[in-house]
């Protein structure tokens, strides 16, 4: 087998023990499926007191494509945590697999994850509201949650150090970041309406170029052709902190080892 090989059947078998950690706790990842669908469905009910059709949307893609942005975020920050939590931190750093191989299969399992959770709530909200969504661009929103997911990506990685160097309040930290991320990126409302300075920080969020994407796909029909203005931010930052996020690991990793944080569980 060659060595490409070995590192994908490697990215696949964290795949599949993310997956198995999901069935044994299948209950509460219903109990969290269930809070997400009864958030996107309060939020949305705004749109729907004030009788605004478009505002009806615009909440709804922001409940749902947070709900996804989010979950890929924490699957790939709290993959330490988790670790930690099952008593196998100190094991798979010392395994012989290249954690690129190890992140990878966080990461894809943390799509897969996020899309499958994000297609129930969709179904349910637009059966909920009966929306119409023939006139949609379906492909700029696919679009845009592709790129933008690599995006996402990197910055779980850099936040997945956080568990790792602070064991107490590591998790707590990352939980932190990822509301500033809901805060400054126009989830349920446009960033305009923000002080200058947190418009600024905005445009450092992946999530609000995503956003904005998905909501003129699915509300104006708007190609993806149209969007570069969008779309070029993320790829920027898919190049940029993807390979950052990689290497901040691996200097987080090397300085853990060293000062004996591996075999601290609390």
């Amino acid at each position: 087998m060659s060595a490409m090989g070995r590192e994908l059947k490697a990215s696949y078998a964290f795949v599949e023990r993310n997956f198995n950690l999901t069935k044994r706790y299948w209950g509460w990842e219903a109990a969290f499926l269930v809070y997400a669908l009864a958030g996107a469905l309060s939020i949305t009910l705004i749109g729907k007191e004030q009788g605004d059709p478009r505002l009806i949307l615009s909440l709804m893609i922001g409940a749902i494509f947070w709900n996804y942005l989010s979950v890929v975020f924490s699957f790939i920050a709290e993959t330490i945590a988790w670790e930690r939590w099952e008593g196998t931190l100190e094991y798979t750093m010392m395994a012989p697999v290249r954690r690129t191989s190890q992140l990878l299969g966080s990461t894809l399992y943390a799509i897969l994850y996020g899309l499958v959770s994000t297609a129930v709530i969709l179904a349910v909200l637009v059966a909920f509201f009966g929306l119409d969504l023939s006139h949609a661009d379906f492909l700029t929103a696919a679009v845009f949650m592709a790129v933008g997911s690599l995006s996402f990506v990197g910055i779980g990685m850099m936040a997945a150090v956080l568990p790792l160097l602070y064991v107490e309040r590591g998790a707590q930290m990352t939980f932190v970041l990822q509301s500033l991320l809901l805060l400054v990126s126009g989830v349920y409302y446009s960033v305009e309406i923000l002080p200058d300075w947190m418009q600024v920080l905005a445009r450092f969020s992946p999530a609000t170029y995503i956003l904005d994407g998905v909501r003129r796909g699915l509300i104006d029909g708007t190609p993806v052709t149209s969007l570069v203005g969008d779309i070029w931010p993320l790829l920027v930052m898919a190049v940029v902190f993807i390979p950052l996020g990689v290497r901040v690991f691996g200097l987080a990793e090397r300085y853990a080892k060293r000062t004996g944080k591996l075999k601290r569980v609390g």
